[in-house]
């Protein structure tokens, strides 16, 4: 199981890699994720 559960786990994280990248891509999502950004830096104490 060992490299077959390697194998499979590689190309499951391929997969999502190429998933978000994609997501990513859109303009709402980037708007999504600059505003989620900029919330978690506000709050974040210095």
């Amino acid at each position: 199981m060992g490299f077959l559960g390697k194998a499979l786990k590689s190309g499951a994280a391929l997969q999502a890699a190429r998933i978000v990248q994609r997501e990513m891509a859109k303009p709402q999502n980037q708007r999504k994720a600059k505003e989620l950004l900029s919330k978690v830096t506000a709050k974040r104490p210095r």
